[in-house]
């Protein structure tokens, strides 16, 4: 471990916080640091821990590591230190400019000024708030690459001193993709917000074309007032749904395959979010002008006409079904939010395997259901109706439940004794050994016939 790291920096109007804070995770890591800077009267006394000095007695004082805490268009002004800095570590901390990967790197551009240097890419991809706060209470990742067996394995070894894991990305080649890394938003989350907005996008304009735009163009009912809230909120819980399919879909497929040839984190928050934002607005729905008029319009008519005791049992089927789809519904919600929880890293890696795998996939599995019981108690009878179908279209939420349901079904046949138990097999490596039967005449050894009956039991 080198007794001393030199920080070099330049001073500019917005820098100065990483080499600060970098400063202060090697000393509080027990490693002795030398601060230096082109111009060292400009620097208020206390941003260090130490006096800063100026780069070249900083440079001199540095065993074998110097951190290039800089922007790379200053890397000219080191040129002048060759000597100082030559068979010394030189970790370049800079990120890309812009996402472009095919040129080269900085930390290439720094190699080919400083040949005789070991130049070695690493702890860009740490914020600053990740070295004040310790490595525990951020990512622990180090992305590093270098040339150099040697120098990599120094910054490696002072990484994991530090409090981070280290993680060898290979040849100095591999910076250009670690640069432009820290530039990258969301990048896993691309795919699925594509998937979520295309779904809701599909549901959103069917639910208008069968509920607002052809009733308008037929009969000249004007309903595109529900546009701002009804149909939102007709489209977020199918989405809703489609996507808590989809997530377990590609496992159920998986297995559908190793029976027949014998060999999901942030669509689950998307869900999440279409379920949540379902439910508001369903607590919404009774603040609406429409729907207190509507309330209103029927209390005066059943004021106006008798009501015959008789209809009460159709009010008491009504009763039951609001009471199991609203239940069903809040139950659902639940479980997707303990989903939701459970797949942030901070509490994912709390739990084992096992614990992972039981709330991600048991758990999962009964918030399907739910919102399959959900959807059906909502719908009730009204899909055998001819009403339910204008303009021969059917409602939104049976579109949407076609694919959940087989999904489930399809759950169901793998929960089977004989196929879940070859299943396991499978997935534990057995894999289906064909036996050969081979005729042997009658003065055939016995050692080979050993063999053959060994082969067979292996088979059976």
């Amino acid at each position: 471990m080198p007794e001393f790291c030199s920080v070099p920096i330049r001073l500019t109007p917005c820098s100065g916080d990483f080499a600060r804070s970098l400063a202060l995770r090697l000393v509080a890591s027990g490693v002795q640091v030398v601060v230096g800077s082109h111009c060292v009267n400009r620097i208020p006394s206390g941003l260090f821990p130490d006096a800063v000095e100026n780069q070249e007695w900083a440079v001199s004082q540095a065993v074998c590591l110097v951190f290039m805490a800089l922007f790379p268009e200053h890397y000219c002004s080191l040129l002048g230190l060759q000597s100082a800095l030559e068979r010394k570590v030189l970790v370049d901390v800079s990120n890309a400019a812009e996402m472009n990967i095919h040129r080269l790197s900085n930390a290439e551009q720094l190699a080919e000024l400083f040949p005789n240097c070991l130049v070695v890419k690493g702890f860009n991809t740490v914020s600053t708030w990740e070295l004040q706060t310790g490595a525990h209470d951020g990512s622990r990742q180090v992305l590093i690459c270098s040339n150099s067996t040697e120098g990599k394995k120094k910054v490696v070894q002072l990484a994991r001193q530090m409090g981070f894991h280290p993680v060898d990305m290979g040849g100095l080649s591999a910076a250009r993709e670690i640069e432009v890394a820290p530039l990258r938003l969301l990048p896993s989350w691309s795919g699925p917000v594509v998937v979520t907005f295309l779904l809701f996008l599909f549901f959103y304009g069917y639910g208008f074309l069968r509920g607002i735009l052809l009733p308008f163009l037929a009969q000249g009912h004007n309903a595109f007032y529900r546009l701002a809230l009804d149909l939102l909120n007709e489209s977020l819980p199918v989405v809703a749904l489609v996507i808590l399919a989809l997530v377990y879909f590609p496992g159920l497929f998986a297995a559908w395959l190793q029976l027949w040839s014998g060999t999901k984190k942030q669509l689950g928050l998307l869900r999440f979010l279409c379920a949540a934002l379902h439910g508001v607005y369903s607590l919404c729905l009774p603040l609406r002008r429409i729907t207190l008029r509507s309330i209103v319009n029927t209390a005066y008519k059943q004021c106006w006409v008798w009501v015959s005791f008789l209809y009460w049992p159709y009010y008491e089927l009504g009763v039951w079904r609001s009471e199991l789809y609203l239940s069903c519904g809040v139950l659902g919600l639940g479980v997707l939010s303990l989903l939701a929880v459970t797949s942030l890293p901070s509490v994912g890696n709390t739990l084992n395997w096992r614990e992972f795998m039981f709330v991600q996939t048991g758990l999962g599995y009964i918030a399907l259901t739910l919102s399959i019981m959900h959807t059906f108690f909502f719908g009730w009878d009204f899909a055998f109706h001819i009403e339910a179908y204008p303009f021969y279209m059917p409602p939104s939420y049976l579109v949407a439940v076609v694919l959940p349901w087989i999904v489930l079904v399809c759950r169901c046949f793998l929960l089977h004794p004989c196929i879940f138990t070859r299943l396991t097999r499978i997935r534990r490596g057995w894999e289906t050994i064909i036996s050969v039967m081979f005729l042997y005449p009658s003065h055939t050894p016995m050692h080979r016939l050993k063999t053959q009956v060994c082969i067979t039991q292996l088979s059976a």
